[in-house]
């Protein structure tokens, strides 16, 4: 993937000067600038996983046919569509969340001159999307399902991120509201539909493919980027000991002073599931404790986690999913689709930060 990383770089900066050049809206050198340091901000940093997964997915669905510089040039472009897609959804959900970094610098809107029109910086990200796709698919046969594609996934996003503010509303913390069905749902529309979905649904689509009667792969995906979201919270949050020092055990990390879901009362896959195991005493604690900032009340909360033994909670339930999943996948009647998937599993299960 390295060379296909340094053709991705460079549609990049392709896409990006055509946007500059829109000929639908009349320029001047204070918008361009501003524009192009905001998309340079945003859009290219991160590990663009999404992105290039269209170009790995579309190369499992040719079976071994060389691609054409074209074709690597408009799975490069959905791919970016992708990387703008989630750059829209973070510059708002940093501005939604008073999020101070964003990949280890200040979130856009924190810089200076920037602030709140940020907001409208996020709309021009989503608008950059059609853009994007009008210059360069509009005569595929496929075009409309693109269109359609994107503006589904990112309505079932939106609608994900919806569930997750109004189940923390300030001033309305209630424990009992959380169960493992809402936090499911948080995850399958906020996280699982444009980050294992779409990238292989754009390359089902350039290869002619039906979306329709690939049901059964949206479904796989979308319960692989549910076990992501559920191993990225355990990962990060599941503390065996508390006078011990940091120590791995497979996968599982445990880094007190990284994530802040239980600060920020998250309807977390560990929290539901403590509260699914604990006794009245244990739940008592949870409620008296969770959504609290105090390091004390966070500390009182980790304990709990030990002391449930999330830690082989989470071991046994990524065993159950990994076997669920691979049963499915090899169901799969094309051997194609089978290795695109078996290939997406294999970058997670287990997955060490």
């Amino acid at each position: 993937m390295a060379d296909y990383r340094s053709k991705f770089l460079n549609v990049y900066s392709i896409l990006k000067s055509e946007l500059l050049e829109d000929p639908a809206f009349e320029w001047t050198d204070a918008s361009r600038k501003w524009v192009d340091r905001m998309l340079d901000y945003n859009v290219p940093g991160g590990k663009l996983n999404r992105g290039l997964s269209v170009i790995d997915s579309y190369k499992f669905l040719k079976e071994g046919q060389e691609l054409t510089e074209n074709e690597i040039f408009l799975a490069c472009a959905l791919g970016w569509c992708i990387e703008w897609l989630q750059a829209y959804f973070l510059v708002l959900d940093d501005i939604m969340d008073n999020s101070h970094t964003r990949r280890g610098q200040p979130c856009w809107y924190r810089l200076p001159k920037v602030g709140m029109i940020a907001v409208n910086d996020g709309v021009l990200l989503r608008n950059h999307i059609p853009r994007i796709l009008k210059k360069h698919f509009r005569e595929k046969p496929y075009y409309v399902d693109l269109l359609d594609l994107f503006n589904e996934v990112e309505f079932q996003t939106a609608s994900g991120q919806m569930i997750d503010l109004i189940t923390t509303i300030e001033g309305e913390k209630d424990l009992s509201k959380y169960s493992l069905a809402i936090h499911r749902r948080i995850v399958q529309y906020k996280t699982a539909y444009y980050s294992f979905y779409l990238p292989v649904a754009c390359a089902l689509l350039m290869s002619g493919e039906n979306l329709d009667n690939h049901i059964e792969v949206k479904n796989v995906l979308v319960e692989m980027g549910t076990y992501f979201q559920v191993q990225a919270t355990a990962t990060s949050a599941i503390c065996y000991n508390m006078a011990q020092p940091l120590r791995r055990m497979g996968a599982i990390y445990c880094h007190f002073l990284i994530g802040t879901d239980i600060e920020d009362f998250k309807c977390s896959w560990l929290v539901v599931k403590a509260l699914e195991l604990a006794n009245e005493e244990q739940k008592k604690t949870l409620f008296e404790n969770y959504g609290k900032p105090d390091p004390a009340n966070v500390a009182i909360v980790k304990a709990l986690y030990n002391e449930l033994n999330l830690e082989g909670v989470y071991l046994d339930y990524e065993e159950k999913v990994s076997k669920k999943l691979t049963a499915t996948i090899e169901a799969q009647p094309s051997k194609a689709v089978q290795a695109l998937l078996k290939s997406f599993l294999a970058k997670i299960y287990k997955r060490q930060k």
